[in-house]
């Protein structure tokens, strides 16, 4: 996910220089911020590095009505420090980070998971598009005309049209669905025909490992991308979050040799020193971060600045943009949520 750091190079005033998409996100205002709640947020803490730094993961999970079975599990599995001592086993070059029990294959050796885990099916991996929340990800921010006066519904309307237009412009074209667009802060495909949605599988995006089907994965057994977004596996497979802090201490670990990129020597393991759910602990170590709106007109802004770039940089505009390459802006904030 993109994480925002980097100070602007042009502002949206100086008329000589067209903003860039980092531009336009420094200029979002906070109205188009959406916290995400602790109870949302998984703190994967790794085993310091060679050089004895600390290692932590932020991982932000899905909201419905997605993949809420697998999350329903993680949460148990979360709560019951079922990960703590366990490990990443597999770092295959250009594709996925996975972790969970080195002998879970090994039925006589494998650690024995939570009691009330929820049951899982492959039939969950798309849902209803009438599922889909209606409601904007926030309150809709006041869009003043000019100062002191809120816009007329007609201009409200007007705006809220060009939002769409520019969003559908810049994801017309998707190789793996009929349609790509942003919900609640995340990137989804559709199929209108079939009244079905999906999330997508974009770098950072977690996904459950599994068994072949029927076998659907119980959420013990988790991976993240860390390549060229594997599209292929959309609709086949459960995706429950992303990461959004902390990328780097898993995509810079050494690749596994064996197939698939399974450490072939078990001392290559990763120690995993605990996963909890942000909410669980302590009030002053809880990380707080908000994500860009996706039903904003910033964010629609954002979105064309990726698929045209008009700053100073660029020479031939592309005219669109894959979903996976306009990640969701987050950041941190301070303060309660």
């Amino acid at each position: 996910m993109l994480h925002l750091a980097s100070p602007s190079l042009a502002t949206e005033s100086d008329t000589s220089a067209p903003p860039g998409p980092s531009d336009i996100v420094a200029h979002a205002p906070p109205s188009d911020w959406v916290p995400i709640r602790a109870s949302d947020l998984l703190v994967m803490t790794l085993a310091p590095d060679a050089e004895g730094k600390a290692r932590h993961v932020v991982i932000q999970l899905m909201p419905r009505p997605f993949s809420q079975s697998w999350i329903a599990n993680i949460r148990t599995l979360a709560h019951d420090r079922w990960w703590d001592g366990l490990a990443i086993t597999r770092v295959q070059d250009n594709y996925v980070v996975q972790w969970g029990d080195p002998n879970g294959e090994d039925a006589a050796k494998a650690k024995a998971l939570p009691a009330g885990l929820t049951t899982t099916s492959g039939a969950d991996y798309t849902v209803s598009i009438a599922a889909l929340p209606r409601s904007k990800d926030a309150p809709p921010p006041i869009i003043t005309c000019r100062e002191g006066h809120k816009c007329p519904y007609s201009d409200m309307r007007r705006i809220s049209g060009k939002r769409n237009e520019l969003l559908n412009t810049a994801l017309a074209k998707d190789a793996y669905a009929p349609r790509a667009t942003f919900r609640q802060g995340w990137p989804i495909a559709m199929d209108i025909s079939a009244m079905r949605a999906w999330p997508v599988h974009c770098y950072g995006m977690v996904g459950v490992g599994r068994n072949y089907s029927p076998d659907a994965g119980t959420g013990a057994e988790l991976y993240t991308v860390i390549g060229q977004a594997p599209r292929h596996l959309d609709r086949n497979i459960a995706l429950v979050g992303r990461v959004i802090e902390g990328m780097e201490n898993l995509s810079s670990l050494p690749r596994g040799t064996g197939a698939l990129g399974f450490y072939e020597d078990p001392t290559m393991h990763i120690k995993i020193e605990s996963i909890r759910l942000a909410s669980d602990l302590p009030a002053n170590e809880q990380p707080r971060f908000a994500y860009l709106d996706t039903g904003s007109m910033t964010f629609a802004r954002y979105v064309d600045a990726r698929a045209n770039r008009r700053d100073p940089f660029f020479i031939v505009p592309a005219g669109g943009v894959d979903i996976c390459n306009a990640p969701v802006p987050v950041r941190h904030i301070a303060g309660e949520q």
